[in-house]
């Protein structure tokens, strides 16, 4: 059967997600939170200053129909105002009315405005943090997993997913806060003025959140779908825009049409099922709430007719009551806002608990300026327990000598040089420098002793200047262009419009291969490292570009360690030492005469590159 790569990281996505209690998730949410605690704070000083002005509000209406129409006494919470206006007319009385309603409409809002304002200034500062903090924990972990999870499913955690946290944050989680103490305060009051016929008006109350919790669960099953097939969409762009030279080379525009049609037919269809299951929430409240009323306007007809209430004191009941389950109802449609915020909190969780760290040790120390003497102590090494990569792998390199890796496809050429860096860390056995165990250094210090020439040099969107400058972020000007000299790289870069300030496009695709690779060398000139690591770094040029880049090698690779990994034969003749790997195994080591004397891998493997096609090829190159 097959399986599509969205088919393999869903598989591998759900079985990572941790699924978050309520005690976890509000753990989680206090801690983003925590650090604005001055600005919650104001933030609940004004919600109780805006609660309060939200119950005050229908007491003005009260007055005016019992005090100044009705002509009764003040009742309830306003009696003390008898004392006050006792003897005063119905027309200042009802002046008094009018002005109240405007200080509690200006107070009110301005308690809403701090609320706002103060709301909004977490969430924006909480989104930041989270990304920061995500992105962090992604620079550090190992190379590992980044060969399991697609580049596009964690762009679209760290964007969309820390959007719906900031919403979350801004509105939702505020005024949840706002609809439960309005919900209490109602409440207190509502019970103050009639204890039983309250009892009768939130009768309903019971079965309305019985039924909200039992929705909670069914509309987060349905947001997980969402966001997974959101997730599918963003990683089928990302990766065909990425690939669009090669997508276009190959005429495969309609396969990458087709893929995200296919993906976006997934998220639509899983939004309308969110959608679906959620707009059963309004009806089914709206009806429950209408029940309620029946019988509150219904007992509360009875009440009138009998003089047990006022009309006045009835309206602020009936302005409560329909005020009570608005708060009820937000609450009962946020369990949709909710779901989406504790789905997006599990995925961020998911990243922030992968524990693929490659740890620094809180004694790790700087290990200044190195030599470069490197041995592999018994080294072995798996991506995973069933499939061994390195398998008791010795090696030994003297500072200044100059180290060539070959071997079979797959042979673990790569990772034996990813392991000095600790791009990984060995399963088994141990990486010295200097004689020092390469753990016992800080990750910075020791990844600043090693430069790196890979194959394809990767240039990032912005001028020859930084991408040279990115070995080594203080570097003067004076310097970046010494190394561009050094690298054969000044002469073209000075030719172009704006010489080293010239933009190059991303990736360096403005650039020739070979124009890529001496800034490559420009860059690791400049890092000025005295261990050098080379991923056969003119493969992919021709004579020319070939000839101006190994002469710039030269250069660097004078005074340096320098290890290369070699794929054609012809670049490690000269090496002092080279390794042959072999299944994961050291299988042959010595120079390049003994190692074809010796007729084994290594003889075959030159045989096979020096014959007649590999001489034809380079005539026709």
């Amino acid at each position: 059967m097959k399986t599509s790569f969205v088919d393999v990281n869903d598989q591998a996505e759900n079985a990572q997600a941790p699924k978050l209690s309520s005690k976890s998730l509000g753990k989680m949410v206090w801690g983003l939170v925590k650090p604005y605690k001055k600005w919650l704070l104001i933030i609940f000083l004004a919600m109780l200053v805006e609660t309060g002005m939200g119950l005050a509000a229908p007491w003005p209406l009260k007055i005016i129909i019992d005090n100044v129409l009705g002509h009764h006494k003040f009742t309830g919470p306003i009696r003390w105002m008898d004392y006050v206006f006792g003897d005063t007319t119905n027309m200042k009385l009802a002046m008094v009315a009018a002005i109240g309603v405007v200080l509690i409409a200006a107070v009110g809002s301005f308690a809403g405005y701090l609320e706002n304002y103060y709301t909004e200034s977490v969430a924006q500062f909480v989104a930041k943090d989270l990304r920061q903090r995500i992105y962090h924990h992604l620079q550090r972990l190992a190379l590992t997993y980044y060969d399991t999870h697609q580049t596009g499913k964690l762009l679209s955690t760290i964007t969309s997913d820390v959007s719906t946290i900031q919403d979350f944050a801004a509105s939702t989680l505020m005024n949840i806060f706002v609809d439960l103490l309005t919900i209490f305060g109602m409440l207190g009051l509502m019970l103050y003025i009639n204890p039983a016929f309250t009892l009768i008006a939130v009768c309903i109350t019971p079965f309305l959140l019985f039924f909200v919790m039992r929705f909670k669960k069914v509309m987060k099953k349905a947001t997980h779908e969402v966001r997974k097939d959101q997730s599918n969409m963003l990683a089928v762009l990302q990766q065909g825009l990425e690939s669009i030279r090669a997508v276009n080379a190959f005429g495969r525009q309609q396969l990458e049409e087709d893929r995200l049609e296919k993906v976006s037919l997934e998220t639509v269809t899983a939004a309308l099922k969110a959608r679906r299951v959620k707009s059963v929430l309004s009806p089914v409240v709206t009806i429950m709430v209408s029940v309620c009323s029946a019988l509150v306007l219904w007992q509360g007809a009875n009440l009138l007719l009998t003089g047990v209430m006022t009309v006045g004191t009835l309206t602020v009941f009936i302005w409560y009551l329909n005020r009570f389950f608005a708060p009820v109802q937000d609450l009962a449609k946020m369990t949709s806002t909710i779901a989406q915020a504790t789905v997006a909190l599990e995925r961020i969780q998911s990243i922030l608990d992968t524990n693929l760290i490659i740890h620094q040790k809180p004694t790790a120390i700087d290990p200044g300026r190195l030599t470069g003497n490197i041995v592999f102590e018994n080294i072995h090494f798996s991506y995973d327990a069933g499939n061994p990569v390195l398998n008791d792998i010795n090696l030994k390199i003297k500072c200044g000598q100059r180290i060539g890796i070959c071997g079979p496809t797959g042979c673990g050429k790569s990772t034996v040089v990813s392991l000095i860096a600790r791009f990984y860390d060995p399963t088994g056995g141990r990486v010295l420098i200097d004689g020092q165990d390469i753990t016992d250094f800080t990750l910075d210090g020791l990844r600043a002793q090693v430069g790196f020439v890979l194959q394809d040099t990767v240039l990032f969107y912005g001028s020859i200047r930084d991408n040279i400058a990115y070995g080594r972020s203080n570097a003067t000007n004076e310097e970046i262009i010494q190394a561009a000299k050094l690298a054969n790289a000044h002469e073209f870069i000075s030719k172009m419009p704006h010489g080293y300030d010239t933009l190059v496009g991303e990736r360096g695709v403005t650039l020739s291969g070979g124009q890529r690779q001496r800034i490559g060398i420009a860059r690791a000139v400049v890092r000025n490292s005295p261990i050098l690591i080379l991923d056969e770094p003119t493969a992919a040029l021709d004579a020319e570009a070939e000839e101006l880049v190994m002469d710039a090698l030269e250069q660097l690779m004078e005074g340096r360690t320098v290890i290369t990994i070699a794929h054609r034969l012809c670049t490690i003749y000269d090496a002092d030492k080279i390794f042959v790997l072999q299944d994961g195994r050291v299988a042959e080591e010595g120079t390049h005469e003994e190692l074809v004397a010796q007729r084994g891998i290594y003889s075959d493997l030159y045989q096979l590159q020096s014959g007649p096609v590999h001489a034809l090829r380079k005539m026709v190159v």
